[in-house]
């Protein structure tokens, strides 16, 4: 190493100055003091790096005090946090799909701090099973013989056509050979459950006859998928369940359908049509013999897959092995029996999902008016030269794959300041607070949608806004 390289290094504050800053201790106590020493010698060791690779390197050691703080301050951040969503999406699967119900919330809490009754029978004094908090609720709830529960819905469509169709061929639509979120495409889920898959169809016209024309010796059941996102317009058909479900049984097969997100109430008083995402008493009373749907959807509950219908087809899931490492544990049963009971009791209104997709035009509008009243009350006190905030129509959307061409009609506060950039920009600080807030944008202004803003989110709007203009305090704010 060349003098001005020593000298250089020599510059980079060692490890006990930095562990002697007063905001270390902080730290510390949350990361714990070796964690702390770990970070700060990778954080050094990559400065070192950077100046043998070029000793022109700027630096200097308040730049490193400053980058080694940002450090600690990520790292004792929990990275999977409570943020606000005002997006207008209902079911947003990146920001974790459906809201528990207070009820729900409150059940989690008691079962995770206490013992409980998870395969245990009170009544017998002996080993009971997890299975038995859900089942005669999804029974009462959509008229199925039997039902099971795993721990999402693929795992459902995975263990159900292991356990009836493993070996055997099984019919299905090539306009239902979709990919959802998450790489989850239904012909690599078809081939990890052991089941040949047989297609059958043209991407936009499936016909009956050709479900007729596949069927062999070696057919195990005709599978219907529901799309998700995916749609056909125009040229299309598809062939209805009931018929189907004749063709399915004249031939001694199984009728499966994996009907994606679980409603379990007509939500056509909101605007949402069940042509293409019927209720899951529909499909079965359509004649399907097995029915997968998710928990965290519509039905607005935990992430948990739940199957339905013939009670001599359940009963062949619940004996395969493969039920052991897809089972549900305690929290996600306690949350899952709380939510069906508010439905079972005629409250599903309490469920945050049903709640916010059935909202109407004039509370969204409202609620608008409240958000932005508080918001030109706060940017009153700034000294920002130029902004604007309405109120203004939105089009929010249900999320999670339901009703994708479906709207629903809501409003947002739409917030313009020029002053800080773009509405990008904006939404990006916002983004970044304390209590994150992630909102729409259009028409370079930010929208608050309301649809998905929940008790006191207008505080932490607030509050978001307030860190960000004090961020661009150097303008004159």
């Amino acid at each position: 190493m060349d003098a001005k390289l020593q000298q250089i290094m020599r510059q980079i504050p060692s490890m006990d100055r930095l562990l002697a800053l007063p905001w270390v201790a902080e730290y510390e106590k949350k990361l714990g003091r070796e964690t702390v020493k770990s970070l700060l010698s990778e954080l050094l060791s990559r400065q070192r790096a950077e100046i043998v690779k070029n000793s022109d390197t700027a630096f200097d050691a308040g730049t490193i005090a400053e980058d080694a703080r940002k450090l600690m301050k990520k790292k004792a951040t929990p990275s999977l946090r409570p943020v606000v969503n005002a997006t207008g999406v209902v079911i947003h699967t990146n920001l974790g799909r459906s809201l528990l119900a207070k009820e729900a919330i409150d059940e989690v809490v008691s079962v995770a701090g206490s013992y409980s009754t998870l395969e245990y029978s009170l009544e017998e004094g002996a080993r009971g099973h997890r299975n038995d908090h859900a089942e005669w609720l999804l029974k009462r709830l959509t008229g199925a013989e039997a039902a099971i529960v795993v721990n999402n819905n693929a795992a459902a469509v995975i263990l159900a056509l292991t356990a009836l169709a493993k070996d055997k061929e099984s019919i299905v639509s090539r306009g239902e050979l979709v990919e959802i979120g998450g790489s989850f495409r239904i012909p690599e889920i078809m081939a990890l459950s052991g089941t040949k898959m047989v297609e059958v169809g043209t991407t936009n016209r499936t016909h009956l006859g050709d479900y007729e024309d596949a069927i062999t010796d070696e057919s195990a059941m005709l599978l219907k998928v529901h799309p998700s996102n995916y749609r056909v317009a125009g040229f299309h058909y598809s062939v209805p369940r009931e018929e189907l479900a004749s063709l399915a049984h004249s031939r001694g097969l199984i009728l499966m359908e994996d009907l994606g997100s679980g409603m379990l109430i007509d939500a056509s008083a909101a605007g949402l049509s069940s042509e293409n995402d019927p209720t899951v008493a529909q499909s079965l009373k359509a004649g399907c013999d097995v029915v997968t749907f998710s928990g965290d959807k519509l039905l607005g509950g935990p992430q948990i897959g739940a199957i339905v219908g013939k009670r001599e087809l359940i009963e062949k899931l619940k004996g395969q092995q493969l039920l052991r490492a897809l089972r549900v544990d305690k929290m996600t049963l306690a949350a899952f029996e709380a939510t069906l009971r508010l439905y079972l009791r005629g409250d599903e209104r309490s469920v945050p999902t049903v709640e916010m997709i059935f909202r109407t035009e004039e509370e969204l509008r409202a609620g608008a008016r409240k958000l932005a009243r508080r918001l030109r009350a706060l940017l009153k006190t700034t000294r920002l030269l130029r902004y604007s905030l309405e109120v203004v129509p939105a089009k929010d959307a249900v999320g999670g794959g339901s009703f994708p061409q479906a709207e629903l009609a809501g409003y947002a506060a739409a917030l313009g300041i020029p002053e800080m950039g773009s509405a990008g920009k904006l939404a990006e600080r916002l983004r970044l607070c304390s209590v994150p807030v992630v909102a729409g944008a259009a028409d370079d202004k930010v929208l608050f949608h309301i649809r998905t803003l929940r008790e006191g989110d207008d505080e932490r709007i607030a509050a978001a806004l307030s860190e960000v203009l004090e961020i661009g305090k150097e303008g004159g704010n």
